[in-house]
């Protein structure tokens, strides 16, 4: 923050706060009248504002929640149904938006807020996908590892019945 910046910040927060103060040591104070600065409401400053209601800066983040609450939805999908490469382009466009936001003038927290949050969506439900792929692939792993294992019993017992027959075959004869 710029000293400029701190320094309307102060003097704002100092005027808000003007009658309520009680004053302390009258000896320091000035006689001259301080400069009034013209107050706005709300309504007039979000009107005015560079990033206000009457520019592209504030409706185009209005519409892209729309696109956060779709990723949203997606969490009652089933993972299997979700395409990976989609949501990494979501992940992808968070982050680097977000960046981006900060970076342009007027800066846009409003849009940067959106991002932020259209890539945690993309980086959750990339993380759901992962973790379905991996199930799925130790699920295989599991079930031929069970086969083979089978296989193996299989071929024990039938090892075991033709020892005990050539036992029986070589005690008999």
């Amino acid at each position: 923050m710029s000293s400029r910046t701190g320094l309307r910040l102060f003097q704002t927060f100092r005027q808000l706060r003007g009658p309520t103060r009680r004053t302390v040591n009258k000896r320091f104070e000035s006689s001259q009248a301080a400069p009034t600065i013209p107050t706005q409401s709300l309504a007039q400053r979000l009107w005015t504002s560079p990033v206000g209601v009457k520019t592209v800066h504030f409706w185009a983040p209005v519409m892209k929640w729309l696109i956060v609450l779709a990723g949203v939805s997606d969490f009652a999908r089933p993972a299997e149904n979700l395409s990976l490469t989609q949501n990494l382009a979501l992940t992808a466009t968070g982050a680097i938006w977000t960046r981006w936001c900060f970076v342009i003038k007027p800066r846009n927290v409003l849009l940067a807020t959106v991002n932020f949050f259209l890539g945690c969506v993309g980086v959750a439900q990339v993380t759901r996908i992962l973790m379905y792929q991996r199930s799925i692939k130790n699920d295989h792993v599991s079930q031929v590892a069970k086969e083979d294992a089978k296989d193996m019993a299989e071929t024990a017992k039938r090892a075991s019945k033709d020892v005990a027959a050539t036992i029986k075959d070589a005690a008999g004869t």
